[in-house]
């Protein structure tokens, strides 16, 4: 049951973003010729008036398959046709579609289940935040030069770090300081030092927005940590997972609460809409590039380079996933 409905949590983010391209599309006058779920052959479709609806056998992605998309089309119901402007618009629809749907379920969690702050309740006594400084009321804006909006920040942060050296940019009553922490290690032998955030149980409904904006920037932002420490080269194959590993933590949430999940499927799907940004080719952001270079240089670039540009684009990524996929399954301990 659980994993089913982990399966069904990751289908409802991949509908969500594929929706938001088909919406789009169609809002600017684009014929979509196939909106499916899923990957590989289809299990059920449905012919409608102007677009064929499937579903798919195996539970990852998805597509929505425009008319004069990957050719020249002359119609003024083709992709082709549309100005640059448009065409951004439609890519850009499905991850942003992502970040919507990340805000309903974090609104509706913390509405819930109240939230944790980057505000300082206690510290310690006896304690590296004690011999630094650090009082109650204190509201921790930086980690490290890392921006924070939550207390998940700061321990992500603080973890990432290790033992070493922290630098923590503080807001107090007299202003703004730069203060340096260095963390001792717990039993467990992780960073520890010794603060205990503000938490809001039952927040109202002004509240509730704010700490939903800052919530949806956190993960962001964690993204775009995840993808520095990636592209700085601090990262191995080891630390990435594919299907497999989100079904399986998927399933691991659900069967602790459906808060749980929801609580994932937000971070996923934030993590979803971010990467599917980057410019790299076959995927959304790979799309907004080529459309960004011909809008400033007003000139279409070749049919033929941007077939190349996906293709190579898609068999990389179908690579790196099947890759991953092998070591989610055959070597879950890593290489």
């Amino acid at each position: 049951m659980y994993l089913a409905l982990s399966i069904f949590a990751f289908g409802l983010l991949v509908l969500g973003h594929e929706f938001g391209h088909f919406i789009l599309a169609r809002l600017n006058g684009v014929k979509v010729e196939e909106f499916s779920i899923g990957m590989g052959p289809r299990l059920f479709q449905k012919q409608g008036k102007n677009t064929l609806y499937s579903i798919k056998a195996l539970p990852i992605g998805g597509s929505v398959k425009m008319y004069g998309e990957t050719e020249e089309a002359t119609g003024e119901d083709s992709f082709f046709s549309k100005s640059p402007l448009r065409k951004i618009s439609i890519i850009a629809a499905g991850p942003l579609m992502n970040i919507v749907m990340a805000l309903l379920v974090i609104f509706v969690f913390v509405l819930f289940n109240g939230y944790t702050s980057s505000v300082i309740k206690e510290v310690l006594p006896n304690t590296p935040a004690q011999a630094a400084g650090l009082e109650p009321g204190d509201r921790i804006l930086s980690v490290n030069g890392e921006k924070v909006f939550t207390f998940q920040d700061i321990s992500t942060y603080i973890s990432y770090n290790g033992m070493n050296k922290l630098t923590l940019e503080v807001a107090k009553e007299e202003g703004d300081v730069m203060l340096s922490i260095m963390p001792i290690a717990t039993e467990e032998g992780r960073p520890y030092v010794g603060i205990v955030p503000v938490s809001q149980a039952n927040p109202g409904f002004g509240e509730t927005l704010g700490a939903t904006s800052n919530q949806t920037l956190s993960l962001i932002n964690q993204t775009l940590f995840s993808l520095k420490v990636l592209f700085s080269g601090n990262a191995s194959l080891n630390d990435f997972g594919g299907p497999v590993t989100i079904f399986k933590y998927s399933t691991q949430a659900a069967s602790i609460s459906l808060w749980n999940l929801a609580s994932f499927a937000a971070f996923l799907s934030i993590n979803l809409a971010v990467l599917n940004l980057i410019p790299f080719p076959a995927l959304d952001g790979g799309w907004i590039l080529i459309l960004l270079v011909e809008l400033i240089t007003r000139k279409k670039l070749p049919d033929k380079f941007v077939g190349i540009w996906n293709t190579i684009g898609f068999v990389v990524l179908m690579g790196f996933m099947l890759l991953i996929t092998f070591k989610d399954i055959f070597l879950p301990g890593g290489f």
